[in-house]
């Protein structure tokens, strides 16, 4: 295991590297510039260039990246354009808002899907099966921002009985209550999604596990209906749960794009937003950097898991 953990974590810098490489291109290679909202229609030719010069725009973009990639290593992510802040201390501010939001609907997601899979795959063809079907096709096909101006129209403007945006009471006295009822709507959004792309997985890794020689063979010496379920049965359908947990981790840091921008929620997912409306290029960068190290990294700890969960499962 040991030698294992340290060939992946070797092959994450190469990885980094062909990452943000993309990305800085992609960014710089896309219509428009951050210059043309800085610059004012009474700004002088000289000035422009000046001002061009002093952030590096007339430079080629292998030497743009080149002295980003340095900056990178030294810990600075750069300043932004619109708010002349460093970068790092916007995402840092975003970040515990994002963690709250995308940590507790993934928690809501899992306590609706585990349970609804686990019973749908027992009580496969039941009323109950086609229910629970239901739901995962509903919370996978239904647009997320269908879902938030609907919920908003029918609690915020018809019922007035929960808050439309943002993550407290302009004016009021904040705490955890307030909080809590900002966070109902965008929560019931993103759980619901969640909830409907777990549960098909759940409901086929268990079917899966439920035709197994073993479950019938713990069937015949005795072992009870919940010993079998939960002891034989889930602990060996977990690997694919695993998976979708692990691919989810970098969504915890990265925000949902939609529901954020829907709810004014401040968070990291919301950032990604104005920053790409304003061409902030370091605060986009920043952001993708910390998106594919929250990848490998959640990657990487899936695959740990997996030995956890399964000890036939070893690393060389």
């Amino acid at each position: 295991m040991k030698n294992y953990l340290i060939r992946r974590i070797a092959l994450m810098v190469p990885i980094l590297f062909g990452v943000s490489f993309i990305v800085f291109f992609i960014i710089h290679l896309a219509p428009g510039s951050p210059m043309d909202l800085m610059v004012s229609p009474t700004m002088t030719e000289e000035a422009r260039r000046e001002l061009e010069h002093s952030l590096g725009f007339d430079a080629p973009i292998h030497t743009q990246y080149a002295a980003w990639l340095g900056n990178v290593f030294r810990g600075n992510l750069g300043y932004s354009y619109s708010s002349y802040r460093p970068v790092g201390d916007l995402i840092a501010e975003r970040l515990p808002a994002t963690f709250l939001l995308m940590g507790t609907s993934l928690l809501l997601g899992l306590l609706g899907a585990i349970p609804l899979g686990v019973v749908s795959a027992v009580k496969q063809r039941s009323p109950f099966d086609y229910v629970s079907t239901f739901i995962a096709f509903f919370g996978v096909s239904a647009p997320n921002f269908f879902l938030g101006l609907g919920l908003i129209y029918i609690f915020s403007i018809k019922l007035r009985a929960l808050p439309s945006s943002g993550m407290y009471t302009l004016g009021g006295r904040g705490g955890p209550w307030d909080v809590a009822r900002h966070m109902v709507m965008p929560c019931i959004v993103l759980s619901i999604n969640i909830c409907g792309r777990f549960l098909r997985y759940i409901r086929s890794a268990m079917l899966d596990v439920l035709r197994q020689d073993y479950i019938r063979t713990a069937t015949a010496k005795g072992v009870g209906f919940f010993s079998r379920l939960s002891v034989h049965a889930f602990r060996n359908a977990l690997l694919p749960l695993i998976t979708l947990v692990g691919l989810e981790i970098p969504a915890l840091l990265g925000g949902a794009v939609v529901t954020e921008q829907i709810f004014s929620w401040p968070g990291v997912g919301r950032l990604t937003v104005d920053a790409i409306m304003t061409r902030d290029y370091p605060v986009l960068m920043g952001i993708n950097l910390m998106a594919a190290v929250m990848v490998l990294l959640a990657s990487l700890i899936t695959d740990i898991l997996y030995a956890v969960a399964d000890p036939r499962i070893k690393y060389n």
